[in-house]
């Protein structure tokens, strides 16, 4: 068997065995990553998704993606188990703590993002 060394293999030969690579890494690559999911940051970035006035994420549209909606979901879920545990260590109903709550994300909503009024309309800040 013989073993060839670069400096022995022609410059066409080369620049197609790095082609090859090239290719091979890309497909590879393509094919075993994940779609990357989509973030909060992303979301409300996007105007996709803004704070509520009761302290929870809402759609900024009426036909959000699935993707979208999993992710709202999943991210109001452990907001109410944080408010439920704040309320009562603050000795007072989940209400409250999610109407105090969601005036602060309010007040600090980034320019450019989305917030919903108590009159129930979408507001870019």
């Amino acid at each position: 068997m013989t073993i060839l060394h670069t400096e022995n293999r022609t410059p066409m030969f080369r620049r197609i065995s790095k082609l090859i690579m090239i290719f091979g890494l890309l497909v590879g690559l393509t094919t075993s990553l994940p779609a990357s999911a989509l973030t909060l940051s992303e979301a409300k970035s996007a105007g996709l998704a803004g704070e509520l006035p009761n302290g929870y994420l809402g759609s900024v549209h009426s036909n959000p993606s699935a993707e979208l909606t999993n992710l709202i979901n999943s991210i109001n879920q452990k907001r109410r188990s944080a408010y439920s545990n704040s309320a009562k260590d603050a000795g007072v109903t989940l209400d409250i703590m999610e109407k105090r709550v969601g005036q602060r994300l309010i007040q600090r909503t980034p320019s450019g993002q989305y917030f919903k009024t108590p009159s129930g309309h979408w507001q870019k800040k």
